[in-house]
């Protein structure tokens, strides 16, 4: 079928239906919006928001999109599809007031056919009113219609929607076999003679090409199979993702009635617990991370280039795996993850049947569940990044028997609808427990183990009444002697053993002891703390059968807030405090700059050879703050500290090396042990701040092999900034983005400096989204002028679809400024 843009001329109001709007009476005030457009994001947070911390005190509700657009006369006869690849969260779509489609799942794509409800040869009217009850999530989720939305269109004889399924049978460096599954509609009142046409090219060059005549007789939809034999092919894996196009014709007298073009990758996958995933017989060990779907400063509006931008950084930062969670990930995302060579891990759902908000998904499931797991399979096949699927995330109801029940026919569902790839589940032993009702003698076993009076789960004599019983709740329930605990693992059973793969939520004590229990089931890390990857990657490295870990988290995310932030004023995390917005735990925070972590990942991985250096704030050193098991140290990798001379913070370095030696400046503060035997860490603690520089210098077999410099900048705050790239496309469906960093006149990065700094546009662009990684902002991201925080702002442009040059300049309150251009072309 024919795919074309359907985002422009769409009008959106902040109310839901009018009997009166209907009617013709007075409608709510609207304004032109292009789609995209999640109306959350330009919500104001307010204390009193339904949610609360989960979405970051944004609030929900009622939103109405319209569009009047025309229909010529020869459309009559043909097939005609409204695609919407995302609306949040329940979606009802009409054409010329006549009902069309309702969506429940607001993490999915559908279709509304809409040929039996519009006008030939007139103009018609779509509606989309959509409703966001909160509280029915538990980050945010973003509201309205967030994701693309296309207009599809298909002759009498034509392929259906998502209806090319390329499957590799067997591939190695000699040859590869592709087999083409192609459904074809015949809509009209005779038979039709046609052709199927496949060709396989890359760099635009068609490698092979098969043609299989066939009749297709009245009415009928039918699937075509088709095998490419590929000589010499190029294999898609990680490290090399290379890919090639697929194109499907159906042909007619010589005319093409209609096209198929996708990009595909050759690639096998083969699973066992004694040699782990391998991809092309090579093994892969899963370097992972969860994500949300929000992009940050433009909330969760779906563009190809803000999830090329998350997926880039992210494998950059090392990983080579995502796990969507707890929804199905974006088209968009996935056509990044096969450009990149990350692996995905896409998953179904947060709840089934029993609910975690009074709002949620949970209420519609039991109607919904069969056909939401046919339409992730429909939207992943093709891409070669999927390896598997998840049923759900830390399901309530796998605490009991019948939610094993459950898992089976939707982990065989999957099965049923694609055999290529494997299933899992993220699986929670702590709701496990609970709901199977063990968790008392589980805990209790454990407090006597550790000699711990019961009496302090009700107050340890800490300011906070409570606090400290439920500190001590935590750490119990992460304990190794919880998560192996021989009642977990009557908990665990029936909900582990559905799926391919057992994954496992924080139970990294369990790892290795389901290889004696379940010699043959691979097992995989769905869920870990950050501040574990240490320990849990020796695992990782030292057992086939444990193939992978995914942090929590990659990237930083709107919602769940306060889940990570440090709080020095006795603020309690997860708290819902009023005005967090970021759960600021991720690797990389919400506008693309990694954190201290994820350099020590990094090195974990074995992918860095330089030391790292990871400074404790000199603002906070000393003082008691919050801490969660998300959140490792207050650090950042700076040397610039203004008015702290001779004021004492500590210093990690985190590195491979054998041994490393701090020095600030001329003064040496020693050699340490480092590298995998030392957890790749080593503390100096008392280090006093001087200004110029702190250097790390890593041995190995007592000589130097590697070194890492922090400078301290100079007193003079400028403002530079940077494009990720000097051009756009002229499209409206085009972002670009700036990253304004504060430095000295040496280019040395300031990140205790402090700028208010408003930005302007001239030229064929609008401003999307703008702002800094601070987890407690007052503005909004549509607002221009913004603080800095760590001395840096993320601003993103779109397109306004026409050529020319793009001028952003930035302007500080002082009057410094910074400009960059970028080509719209």
């Amino acid at each position: 079928m024919i795919r074309v843009s359907f985002n422009d001329g769409w009008m959106f109001s902040k109310s839901g239906p009018s009997l009166m709007g209907i009617l013709g009476g007075a409608a709510p005030a609207s304004e032109p919006v292009q789609l995209p457009y999640d109306a959350m994001i330009r919500e104001t947070p307010s204390r009193d928001a339904l949610s609360g911390a989960q979405t970051g005190f944004y609030p929900g509700g009622e939103y109405t999109y319209t569009k009047v657009f025309p229909v010529p006369a020869e459309w009559e006869g043909q097939e005609l599809l409204v695609e919407f690849e995302g609306v949040y969260e329940i979606a009802q779509v009409y054409v010329n007031e006549a009902h069309v489609k309702t969506n429940l799942y607001g993490y999915s794509g559908f279709y509304a056919d809409i040929k039996d409800y519009v006008k030939y040869g007139e103009d018609n009217t779509i509606r989309v009113n959509v409703n966001n009850p909160t509280p029915n999530s538990r980050w945010y989720s973003g509201s309205g219609i967030y994701r693309p939305v296309n207009l599809l269109r298909g002759d009498l004889v034509h392929i259906a929607a998502d209806g090319v399924k390329a499957t590799t049978l067997t591939a190695d460096s000699t040859s590869a076999i592709l087999n083409i599954e192609t459904r074809i509609v015949n809509s009209s009142r005779k038979k039709q003679p046609i052709a199927i046409e496949c060709t396989l090219s890359r760099g635009g060059e068609a490698i092979k090409k098969d043609t299989v005549h066939l009749t297709l007789w009245a009415g009928d939809n039918e699937t075509v199979r088709q095998n490419l034999n590929i000589p010499n092919p190029m294999l898609w894996n990680i490290d090399t993702p290379d890919l090639y196009e697929l194109n499907v014709n159906i042909l007619q007298d010589g005319n093409i009635l209609d096209t198929v073009s996708e990009k595909i990758g050759l690639r096998v996958l083969s699973l066992d617990a004694e040699n782990g995933l391998r991809i092309n017989g090579k093994p892969v060990k899963l370097k992972g991370t969860c994500i949300h779907h929000d992009n940050g400063i433009i909330g969760a509006s779906t563009f190809a280039d803000a999830e090329d931008r998350r997926a880039r950084q992210m494998k950059e930062a090392g990983f080579n795996s995502i796990r969507s969670a707890h929804h199905p990930m974006s088209k968009a995302m996935l056509d990044a993850c096969d450009k990149y060579g990350i692996v995905v891990m896409d998953e179904l759902a947060d709840m089934w049947y029993v609910h975690k908000n009074r709002n949620d998904f949970a209420t519609y499931f039991e109607n919904c569940w069969q056909e939401e797991v046919r339409r992730i399979v429909e939207k992943d096949y093709d891409h070669p990044c999927v390896i598997m699927y998840s049923s759900g995330n830390e399901i309530i109801d796998l605490g009991n028997q019948a939610g094993g029940r459950i898992n089976r026919a939707i982990c065989n569902l999957f099965h049923d609808l694609d055999s290529t790839r494997y299933t899992t589940t993220a699986v929670n032993g702590m709701i496990s427990a609970g709901v199977s009702g063990v968790m008392p003698a589980i805990i209790g076993d454990i407090m006597k183990a550790k000699g711990i009076d019961p009496a302090a789960l009700q107050k340890d004599g800490s300011p906070e009444d409570g606090i400290g019983g439920m500190n001590i709740m935590m750490s119990l329930m992460t304990d190794d002697l919880f998560t192996s605990h021989p009642l977990m693992t009557q908990a665990l059973e029936e909900a582990s053993q559905a799926e391919d793969i057992a994954g496992f939520n924080y139970l990294t004590g369990r790892h290795e002891l389901e290889k004696e229990l379940h010699p043959n089931k691979p097992i995989v890390g769905t869920e870990t703390f950050p501040a574990e990857i240490v320990r849990l990657w020796r695992i990782v490295e030292d057992n086939p059968h444990v193939l992978g870990d995914y942090t929590w988290t990659g990237y930083d995310y709107l919602g769940e807030a306060g889940c990570g932030i440090f709080y020095y004023d006795g603020t309690v995390n997860f708290s819902s405090h009023f005005p967090d917005r970021l759960a600021y735990i991720g690797d990389i925070d919400i506008i693309g700059t990694r954190r201290p972590i994820s350099y020590l990942r990094e090195i974990v991985y074995g992918d860095r050879k330089t030391p790292y250096i990871a400074v404790t704030r000199l603002d906070r050193y000393g003082m008691k703050h919050s801490q969660t098991k998300w959140m490792y140290k207050d650090q950042v990798s700076s040397w610039t500290w203004p008015g702290f001379a001779g004021k004492p913070t500590e210093v990690e370095i985190f590195s491979a090396d054998e041994e490393v030696e701090l020095f600030v400046n001329e003064k040496s503060y020693g050699k340490k042990k480092a590298g995998r035997a030392n957890g790749f860490i080593a503390t100096y603690d008392g280090v006093l701040f001087e200004p110029g520089q702190v250097t790390a210098v890593g041995f190995c077999g007592g000589h130097e092999v590697s070194r890492t410099v922090l400078e301290s900048a100079g007193p003079d705050v400028l403002l530079r900034v940077k494009a990720d790239a000097d051009s756009i496309k002229a499209d409206p469906m085009s972002l670009g983005y700036a990253v304004l960093s504060l430095t000295d006149a040496q280019g040395r990065e300031n990140m205790f400096a402090k700028e208010t700094v408003t930005v302007s546009i001239e030229g064929p662009a609008v401003l999307e989204g703008y702002g800094s990684a601070d987890p407690q902002p007052v503005r909004g991201y549509q607002d221009n002028t913004w603080e800095t925080y760590d001395g840096k702002l993320l601003c993103a442009i779109r397109s306004t679809g026409e050529k020319g040059m793009i001028k952003l300049t930035f302007t500080s309150a002082d009057g410094k400024q910074a400009v960059t251009y970028i080509q719209a072309k």
